[in-house]
């Protein structure tokens, strides 16, 4: 890392605070230089990329999702999905390829040097811990572009519908790269949702299948007064329950809104076989590391 990340050391306020809505939000957490940093690195992992070779595109309709084998060897790799509005009718880019792409994962924090050092630094692992976890673990990443003009709407989900475990154990780490507004497609979410509990899971039809399915486990519909916006500044953390429901409205506007999440689980919980994601090195997920 260019700059040391600083600790972090919670209050009794913000782990309630987190515990009682759902969430929590530590705005400028991050120094710029870092999220600079990962910004550029990205854009030289782009420039490697063949888009002939592969066209996944990201879709957030669960009915349609995209389930091939490049989508289910993303979770120990690092894989390009497309936004659904990047091709015109004869298949082409409508734009260049650095503003088509949707989000690149989900095997960043394994896989490449600068976004392992970032993501699993003790500085989470120690967060997660106030938070309540025993033994975290960094099962899934991603970078998130929100393309100026095109960004896709992320439909209202748990991140534990992707991640279950038993007992429930997922948080998200959602870390603003660039500012997220209201124009650009911050977050929004239910204070309190996560008590409904889980409503979905998706998963694999069976262990090591690639085909996989969207299992209801209980019938319930957020409503859109319950939303609140959650905009926050470049370098900002927002930590999201699993069963905590969340959003992102397309972006319509002429700037981007570059995001990067990490998602922990609870080595002591078990996490089935017929999750979609599934650890590759050693049956188990890395662990946060010595600050870096």
């Amino acid at each position: 890392m260019l700059v040391k990340l600083p600790s972090v050391v919670l209050t009794e306020q913000q782990v309630a605070q987190y515990h009682k809505d759902g969430y929590l939000i530590i705005e400028s957490l991050v120094p710029e230089q870092v999220c600079d940093a990962l910004k550029e690195r990205m854009t030289t992992l782009m420039s490697g990329f063949d888009a002939r070779a592969y066209r996944s595109i990201f879709t957030t309709n669960e009915q349609s999702r995209h389930t091939d084998q490049y989508f289910i060897d993303s979770a120990s790799n690092i894989s390009f999905f497309f936004e659904e509005e990047a091709f015109d009718e004869q298949g082409d880019l409508k734009q260049t390829l650095e503003l088509s792409i949707n989000k690149v994962g989900h095997s960043l924090h394994t896989q490449d040097a600068l976004f392992r050092a970032f993501s699993l630094s003790n500085v989470w692992g120690s967060m997660l811990k106030q938070l309540g976890m025993q033994e975290p673990r960094a099962a899934q990443s991603m970078y998130i572009f929100k393309q100026p003009g095109i960004g896709g709407e992320v439909n209202c989900h748990q991140d534990s519908t992707f991640l279950y475990t038993d007992p429930m154990s997922v948080i998200g780490l959602w870390f603003a790269i660039e500012d997220a507004t209201l124009d650009n497609g911050c977050l929004w979410g239910v204070p309190k949702g996560h008590n409904v509990g889980l409503l979905k899971r998706f998963e694999r039809i069976a262990p090591q299948a690639i085909k996989t399915k969207m299992v209801v486990m209980k019938e319930y519909q957020w409503q859109d007064s319950e939303l609140v916006a959650l905009p926050v500044p470049k370098g900002s953390l927002v930590l999201l329950n699993g069963e905590f429901p969340h959003l992102s409205y397309a972006n319509r506007s002429e700037q981007s809104r570059h995001a990067y999440a990490v998602h922990a689980v609870d080595q002591k919980c078990d996490y089935p076989e017929v999750n979609w994601l599934q650890p590759n090195v050693g049956n188990v997920f890395p662990a946060f590391q010595a600050n870096t």
